[in-house]
Order: C-alpha cells, then sequence, then structure tokens
C-alpha cells in the first residue's frame, strides 16, 4: 500500500468517516475516495452481499500491525 493509502488506512481503523479522514489528513474527500478505492483493489477486497470492505480493510490492517 502506498504511505496515503496506509494513512487513510489508519484513520478508518480511529473509525473517521472519509470526511474526517479529509479533515484530519488535510486532503480532499475525492482524494480520501480514491485512497480507499486504492487500497481496496490492493487488498483484494471485492464488494460483497452482508459484509463491509471497510471492516474487513480494517481487520487486515490490525493483524498487520499486531505482528510489529
Amino acid at each position: 500500500l502506498s504511505p496515503g493509502q496506509l494513512d487513510v488506512l489508519a484513520a478508518m481503523a480511529e473509525g473517521r468517516s472519509n470526511r474526517g479522514i479529509a479533515e484530519a489528513l488535510h486532503v480532499s474527500e475525492a482524494a480520501v475516495e480514491k485512497h480507499v478505492t486504492g487500497l481496496f483493489r490492493a487488498l483484494g477486497l471485492q464488494p460483497e452481499v452482508g459484509e463491509h470492505r471497510r471492516v474487513r480493510a480494517v481487520l487486515l490492517y490490525l493483524r498487520a500491525v499486531g505482528r510489529h
């Protein structure tokens, strides 16, 4: 993942909305959406009925961070 995607993912793990992430990182909401789309693609997270990709992405992030 790119540094921008990692920043967005970390903010998602804090429970921030796209707007909250944009404000915290001083970027546009469109930039946040672009990073979110890119990280979903990079993590291989496809839209699935009954599942939230944001939650799945955060869980993957937390597992990776926990390994350090």
